[in-house]
């Protein structure tokens, strides 16, 4: 069973494009649509960062507590020798 989804108040130089579009394809509006979102659905779905997909298995929602996002800027470096004469 397919599902239905109506657009309404495309822009009609939009409907212009699309029309040539699908004409010149070779294929209906519908089907030219269809293609249209199934490309650019596979751009995105390649394009995933890699924090997205450690949270995708870790997390709160699976038990994990992340630590917080680091915060950029300059920490200065501590060498041992000033921390004991500090003290």
């Amino acid at each position: 069973m397919g599902s239905t989804i109506t657009v309404r108040d495309i822009d009609p130089g939009d409907k212009a494009w699309l029309r040539r579009e699908a004409r010149y394809t070779g294929i209906s509006m519908e089907e030219f649509v269809r293609r249209l979102i199934h490309e650019k659905r596979e751009k995105t779905e390649g394009g995933t960062r890699p924090s997205e997909v450690f949270e995708r298995h870790f997390g709160p929602k699976y038990g994990v507590e992340l630590p917080p996002l680091p915060r950029h800027g300059y920490k200065p470096f501590v060498f041992e020798d000033e921390r004991t004469s500090e003290a």
